[in-house]
């Protein structure tokens, strides 16, 4: 048992630990031969590397067109600033990377089958692989490291490897997890599908990055790693161990994926981050997402989501005029499951809840993530789905979509399983090709060939199906549509001046007036025909001394966030600089694509 405290206790000194851990020797009070004797050794180091993604994935969407903020988000500060290696110094940290690499070098001193020792060198590697698809989304080329480093030795001081020769690696790394991980592993870690799921994700993000990227030359690989992608989730899928979460119940059968206090039973959860107050485990997001936030969900998001019926919502004449209660009219159930909707009831209230329109803000809110309860525990308590088969159907689709080999039979075992889920019509391939949405080929002009429409539509599944699950900036990423983050993030549409309906019911619940005027007081405050008083808001222009913004001041116009201009120096600002600090330690690292 000792043996077993020093170590737990030198992992978590390393990994709080925020200098570069790889120029430190691990001070470790026990020789691995004596450690790593035992399976319980070698689960007891691999379950402390366990890292997974928790609900605060809910709050991820900052930096995309999905969400408006307030906030400093990194990409927003890089398009309005002057961003340098001194100013951009995040993400150079290899701490991690060297406590999965410890294992690698010592588990096979343990006296235990061929199997299990398999087993926990195919979880360390899918670690090492996830570490690693981080570090090349964020600089491309990066040093590969596979040994665990001591001071002095020279391979601290290299370059970085090719990206290509470090995604081989990564591929490899999951390649062997998937071969090796057992499938039945305790609640709560990955196991073999969750392996599997990590690879087809690394694969679609490669192939796709590789095909829309000419800067990187490496198109001409693009076709292997979107056979990756097909392949692997096609094996996911054909293991039948898992389906869409669909009880008949378009409005609500999506929303209780996020809302739930026990996902393990669920056939659509691959791998789920348990969340239980009472074991002092818990996650809520109650008081980030509602109110005075740094998130608002985007009216450009609002607008991707179709019609009841399958028809597109941007093709009905005037939409660009519609207000907050009309935009919610007969749209994809998920809509209403994702963004407060008019009309929804916020616990403990006995009224609909009347959307705060605070300036710098959008007016919508988000619901996902949102648990509405007064009971902290169940606040607390609602487990975190990792991977959902919904991601592995999408994958799917896209991989075999932009290698030309998509047909009707692959949507209808993939996307059309999410569209029954929310009871939309199928999606068919001939009728999406025929007649591309031009809102979507407009935000994406690099899509081309026979199946650009079909591209287009999973794009817009994909948005729809994971929007505030910290899943659209890599998206956006990889598929080369930074131009989009420059459009600053616009919210409800008002007319102008006057009286609004929020709930739905036809009556008015607010009442702009001129930014010039006076907010009454409370007593001469206009009532509604139920009686109830207004809430006024001014409306101005941003810069005005105002309590709501609008596009055109007291004209009207969506509700707007920030001035800013914002500039994406393309391929530039798809990467990030190595921080200078390290480019003076190490004279043989370069900054690529421009960076300085």
């Amino acid at each position: 048992m000792k043996k077993h405290i020093l170590l737990l206790a030198l992992m978590v000194s390393a990994t709080a630990c925020q200098e570069d851990f790889l120029e430190k020797y691990p001070q470790t009070s026990i020789s691995p031969e004596i450690f790593f004797s035992t399976e319980e050794d070698l689960a007891l180091y691999v379950n402390g590397l366990l890292d997974m993604p928790g609900s605060s994935s809910y709050l991820g969407d900052q930096d995309t067109d999905n969400a408006a903020t307030t906030g400093a988000v990194e990409l927003k500060v890089i398009m309005t600033g002057t961003p340098s290696s001194q100013t951009i110094t995040g993400g150079w940290d290899w701490s991690r990377l060297r406590n999965v690499n410890y294992f690698l070098d010592n588990y096979q001193k343990a006296k235990v089958s061929p199997q299990v020792k398999a087993h926990y060198a195919g979880l360390a590697r899918y670690y090492r692989a996830q570490f690693y698809i981080g570090k090349v989304a964020r600089f491309s080329d990066v040093p590969w490291f596979s040994k665990t480093l001591n001071p002095g030795d020279e391979a601290l001081y290299k370059t970085q490897d090719p990206r290509a020769m470090v995604m081989d690696s990564v591929m490899a790394d999951l390649a062997y997890a998937a071969a090796n991980v057992n499938e039945s592993v305790p609640a709560g870690t990955p196991g073999k599908w969750a392996v599997m799921t990590e690879y087809a994700r690394a694969a679609l993000y490669e192939g796709t990055y590789r095909k829309y990227h000419p800067e990187l030359n490496l198109s001409g690989t693009a076709a292997k790693f979107l056979e990756t992608a097909a392949t692997v989730s096609g094996e996911i899928i054909a293991s039948g161990k898992f389906g869409i979460y669909n009880t008949g119940k378009p409005a609500q059968d999506y929303a209780a994926l996020f809302t739930s206090q026990d996902l393990s039973k669920n056939t659509e959860v691959i791998l789920m981050n348990a969340y239980d107050r009472e074991k002092k485990k818990d996650g809520s997001v109650n008081s980030t997402v509602f109110g005075d936030y740094e998130q608002a969900p985007a009216r450009d998001l609002v607008q991707t989501y179709l019609m009841k019926d399958g028809s597109r919502f941007t093709d009905i004449q005037g939409y660009q005029q519609f207000g907050f209660v009309k935009e919610f009219e007969n749209r994809d159930p998920r809509l209403a499951q994702t963004l407060v909707y008019p009309g929804w009831v916020r616990v403990p209230d006995a009224a609909p809840y009347i959307q705060r329109l605070n300036k710098n803000f959008t007016g919508y809110h988000q619901l996902k993530g949102y648990m509405n309860t007064a009971d902290n525990n169940v606040q607390n308590g609602a487990d975190f789905p990792v991977y959902r088969y919904a991601e592995v159907l999408l994958t799917y689709a896209e991989a075999k979509a932009e290698l030309g080999t998509l047909t009707q039979d692959d949507l209808d075992k993939s996307v059309n399983l999410l569209r029954k889920r929310a009871g939309l019509p199928d999606l068919k391939l001939a009728a999406a090709n025929a007649t591309p949405d031009l809102v979507l080929a407009e935000k994406y002009p690099n899509v081309a060939g026979a199946n650009r429409g079909v591209i287009l539509e999973i794009r817009r599944e994909r948005r729809v199906e994971f929007a505030f699950e910290n899943q659209r900036f890599q998206d956006i990423m990889r598929w080369k549509a930074g131009k989009l983050l420059t459009k600053i993030p616009e919210g409800m549409y008002f007319s102008g001046l006057g009286k609004f309906d929020l709930t739905g019911d036809g009556v008015e619940d607010i009442k702009l007036i001129d930014k010039g005027t006076s907010i009454p007081a409370e007593k001469d405050k206009e009532k509604n025909k139920l009686g109830v008083t207004l809430i006024y808001y001014r409306a101005g222009a941003i810069g005005e001394d105002a309590t709501v913004y609008l596009k055109n001041g007291a004209n009207g116009g969506p509700m707007i966030t920030e001035t800013a201009v914002r500039t994406f120096d393309d391929p530039k600002y798809y990467y990030r600089p190595i921080p200078r600090k390290e480019m003076l330690l190490n004279p043989k690292l370069k900054q690529v694509f421009g960076w300085q």
